[in-house]
């Protein structure tokens, strides 16, 4: 049976007349297949180490501040004659090789933050170092350019400040199975019949009541539509691969969602970094390429991009403990097939010129990327999103 044909005889159409008539738009949208462009975006959580992923092995003040964590030449993947890739990004050289891959130096902001907590918060509300949002800009992309809360889903059990908005937030699911079930618990029935009971009009419907059904349209949304589709490729047995398993799952299966936020943690390294990093890039690196290979083998790349990002770098000198503490500015990955400019995009950084605190000093702002994927990939205004303008690079 083909998808459209399935959803059409499913429960997601003929359950329509039991919900409030706002909420059958929902099954409206679901019986078509999403054909715009996504865009997924993965934070390296804890800050990853970037002199240790995108090496400049010619570089000398790379090794005289690094004596016990650098990488020597002969572990590092080279991609030219002074930088190479950590050893564990094996399948990402694969990538780059591909033209699949561009690597951006030097990205952060002005008066860096070295917080994981606010710093995260900054690059997930798109903010100034000196500005509190309560708004992430996967959230304000949603209240600006979407309709309905499934076309933001962040794989997790928790929504964080990336996907909410003021008058929508994204959903945040690592199963669209146990999510639909969840939603269809007593409780929710309970505030169904109380609707019913009240004979309330839709006008009248009260705030939660509305964002209750909403996330109980958009489970069941999800769920009807994505297990139409079971990916035919392997992917790594762990947390990260599970989940890029799962947004595969969504792409394939025609979701109608535009934005995916995912994210890797542990990259915190303050002592013992080369075990721990090169551990977890091998674990982001495999899942990565085998991504890659299903979006391509089902005909999705070309409309996808993925963009992966660390809240911060750490600092060039490394510490007594064998790692190294939290710095600024820092390397990014843009993946996809419809990229201008793929292999190195700018400079690796000046480690003759650090910070006051011996830090990498940023020359591309972060939001700078930010309207690049909206104003060309998304094809959005990106100043409603962002609350500010910024310049979009050349690389899409």
């Amino acid at each position: 049976m083909k998808r459209r044909d399935f959803i059409k005889r499913s429960s997601l159409a003929s359950g329509a007349l039991l919900v409030p008539s706002f909420l059958q738009a929902f099954d409206k949208i679901g019986m078509s297949i999403f054909q715009g462009k996504r865009l997924v975006v993965i934070q390296l959580t804890g800050g990853n180490d970037g002199l240790n992923t995108v090496v400049p092995f010619q570089n000398d003040i790379y090794y005289k501040n690094r004596r016990g964590i650098a990488l020597p030449p002969r572990e590092i993947i080279k991609l030219n004659d002074e930088v190479g890739l950590h050893a564990g990004l094996k399948e990402l050289k694969e990538l780059y090789d591909q033209g699949y891959l561009s690597v951006i130096n030097n990205v952060g902001y002005p008066n860096p933050d070295r917080s994981h907590f606010r710093s995260s918060d900054i690059w997930h509300t798109a903010s100034s170092s000196s500005e509190y949002l309560q708004t992430g800009w996967f959230g304000r992309y949603l209240d600006n350019h979407a309709e309905r809360p499934y076309q933001g889903i962040e794989i997790d059990d928790t929504m964080s400040l990336i996907m909410k908005g003021e008058k929508i937030n994204g959903i945040a699911t690592k199963n669209a199975k146990v999510l639909y079930e969840t939603s269809r618990n007593p409780y929710f029935n309970e505030l169904s019949r109380h609707q019913q009971d009240a004979h309330l009009s839709e006008h009248n419907l009260g705030y939660l009541y509305k964002t209750f059904n909403e996330a109980k349209s958009s489970a069941r949304y999800i769920y009807e539509t994505s297990k139409t589709f079971t990916t035919k490729v392997t992917y790594p047995q762990n947390a990260f691969g599970k989940q890029l398993k799962t947004v595969s799952e969504f792409i394939n299966s025609g979701l109608d969602t535009s934005v995916y936020y995912v994210s890797l943690g542990g990259f915190d390294t303050h002592a013992n970094q080369l075990g721990q990093q090169g551990r977890l890039l091998k674990i982001y690196a495999e899942g990565i390429k085998t991504f890659v290979e299903d979006l391509k083998a089902n005909g999705t790349l070309n409309d996808t991009l993925i963009f992966t990002f660390s809240e911060f770098g750490r600092r060039l000198k490394q510490n007594a403990a064998g790692g190294t503490d939290h710095g600024a500015a820092n390397n990014i990955f843009i993946i996809g097939n419809k990229l201008k400019k793929q292999g190195i995009f700018n400079a690796m950084p000046d480690l003759s010129d650090l910070d006051a605190n011996g830090d990498i000093k940023f020359n591309i702002d972060f939001r700078d990327l930010y309207a690049t994927m909206l104003e060309k990939w998304l094809q959005v205004d990106s100043e409603r999103v962002l609350l500010g303008n910024f310049r979009p690079l050349n690389i899409l």
